[in-house]
């Protein structure tokens, strides 16, 4: 299982191991990691799953969809490295990926 860091807008770091084909967005929410809200259960309706990606990393994602892009735009705190981390699906070559939470999220 690949291994993923979710850094939270204080500093506070979590490694998780999250199994291929899981999001990003439900390593945190199974494991319980604050920043991420999942209102609407990954169904990419509410961007409370918002989250920056590490530069590095952002070549290495699947592109970000029309409909993603129209939740980000809802955004405040959106960036060019803005993702929600529900459209974000595991698999071996993002093995170390590394995500923020957004301050204005937690």
């Amino acid at each position: 299982m690949p291994i993923i860091t979710y850094i939270q807008h204080d500093g506070v770091r979590r490694e998780i191991d999250l199994p291929n084909g899981d999001s990003v967005m439900e390593g945190a929410v199974n494991n319980m990691i604050p920043g991420i809200d999942a209102d609407c259960g990954g169904q990419c309706i509410c961007a409370t799953c918002h989250v920056l990606v590490e530069p590095a990393w952002l070549d290495k994602l699947s592109p970000v969809s029309e409909k993603e892009r129209e939740m980000i735009n809802f955004v405040e705190a959106a960036k060019t490295n803005s993702r929600l981390a529900c459209q974000i699906r595991m698999h071996d070559d993002l093995e170390g990926l590394v995500v923020y939470m957004p301050e204005g999220q937690h």
